[in-house]
């Protein structure tokens, strides 16, 4: 019988609950968020009030040092009681005025022989003020002792011959719990500043994330922008060549604008949402249209593509496209009208470009924006992370040529 009348109660319960207004539901449901906002003070009396009840138990004593003979509760009970009990709610807002407090309670309650259950308050207020004291910790503790020592004396001479040792075995018990809220509070200190730290590293990831992708789209775009509109300069003679520069330039800006919108996703996702699952990142299958977008810029490029791309890449795809975007541009400012060649091989595994050009390499072209350093070290980095290899260096026989390894898939 008991599985059936459970499951009568459990039904009754519901229907109960379905029946009742959707307003008092909702507000039962949000007492317990309005109770984890409300006030530390508030929320802390509870304790403080449950340890005043027990002047309703005088029959039900707590902790007794040395023999002092125990006595009926009286007026002068009901304020010591008091005094150890409703000061726990302050025990994290004012955590030394409430250790003051209830330790002057419980000296009452020892010397006056009450002997209430109320005198456990003592060790939460001393591992609360372990906890949750911030400054003068040292001082507190300092004062704590030396008020101990008259209290030990006075409840030996009211009983002559207690041992010293239940004195000392009582105070180390206190310093426990004092040392208990000491390694709670360097516990959420280290807690805290290991959350701050990773916050701070996340953020200081995510911001050389965003400048990596900045350089990349501004730094290819405008350089290629700006060649253009420097050949087009001298080519006033001949206005259809000028028509087709004045419109790589046209076509350069929109694209510099699409892939700056995608970089604004990423730094507010509630900026142009992509629309029928439209990848954030830039299009990585552009390599031909980065390749043409070159040449109308001036700079004879042959491009080969081996193999066939993987079904899953992860981010190797991505750093490729970034590799050859940063090599071509690079020979776009200083070996501007060199011999460039991209050879992009797929294997299983891996991903390998290589970026060679003929030029001298010795400085950017009149009217280029110069080089930071930046591009060559962010895409090291960008390969470093994926576990590949990545080479920038001088030919021996002249010109300059870009290399890397890229692992491609998820890592096994």
């Amino acid at each position: 019988m008991i599985g059936p009348a459970t499951g009568l109660v459990a039904s009754l319960t519901t229907s109960l609950v379905t029946a009742l207004p959707a307003g008092p539901v909702n507000r039962l449901r949000q007492v317990p968020e309005r109770w984890r906002r409300a006030d530390v003070t508030v929320r802390d009396l509870p304790l403080g009030l449950l340890f005043l009840t027990t002047l309703l138990l005088p029959s039900f004593h707590g902790t007794q040092i040395g023999t002092v003979p125990s006595r009926p509760f009286d007026a002068l009970a009901v304020l010591t009681v008091a005094l150890e009990s409703l000061p726990l709610a302050l025990r994290r807002r004012w955590p030394a005025g409430c250790l003051a407090l209830v330790s002057l309670g419980f000296a009452l309650d020892q010397i006056r022989g009450y002997h209430s259950f109320a005198n456990a308050a003592l060790p939460i207020a001393l591992l609360s003020a372990g906890a949750h004291l911030t400054r003068h910790r040292r001082v507190a503790a300092l004062l704590f002792s030396l008020a101990y020592v008259p209290f030990a004396v006075a409840l030996h001479r009211l009983r002559v011959g207690e041992p010293t040792s239940e004195f000392v075995t009582f105070y180390l018990a206190m310093a426990l719990a004092w040392g208990i809220g000491s390694w709670l509070r360097a516990t959420r200190v280290a807690d805290a500043e290991r959350r701050l730290r990773i916050a701070e590293d996340t953020r200081t990831a995510e911001r050389t994330r965003i400048a990596r992708e900045l350089h990349d789209v501004v730094t290819h775009h405008v350089t290629a922008m700006v060649v253009q509109a420097e050949a087009a300069r001298y080519l006033t003679a001949s206005p259809e060549r000028l028509d087709r520069s004045l419109t790589a330039v046209t076509d350069t800006g929109r694209r510099a604008i699409t892939d700056l919108r995608h970089l604004l996703d990423l730094l507010n996702p509630d900026h142009g949402v992509p629309q029928g699952g439209e990848a954030r990142t830039p299009p990585v299958g552009r390599l031909l249209t980065l390749v043409e977008q070159t040449r109308r810029a001036g700079q004879p490029v042959e491009f080969t593509e081996e193999g066939t791309p993987a079904e899953s890449t992860g981010s190797a795809e991505l750093v490729a496209y970034r590799v050859v975007q940063e090599a071509l541009t690079n020979a776009l400012k200083h070996a501007h009208g060199s011999r460039t060649s991209v050879l992009v091989r797929h294997a299983r595994k891996e991903i390998t470009v290589e970026v060679g050009t003929d030029g001298d390499g010795s400085g950017p072209r009149p009217g280029t924006p110069g080089g930071s350093g930046r591009g060559l070290a962010g895409l090291r980095e960008r390969v470093d992370v994926l576990g590949g290899d990545f080479t920038a260096a001088a030919r021996p026989a002249g010109g300059f040529v870009v290399r890397a390894r890229i692992p491609a898939g998820n890592p096994s």
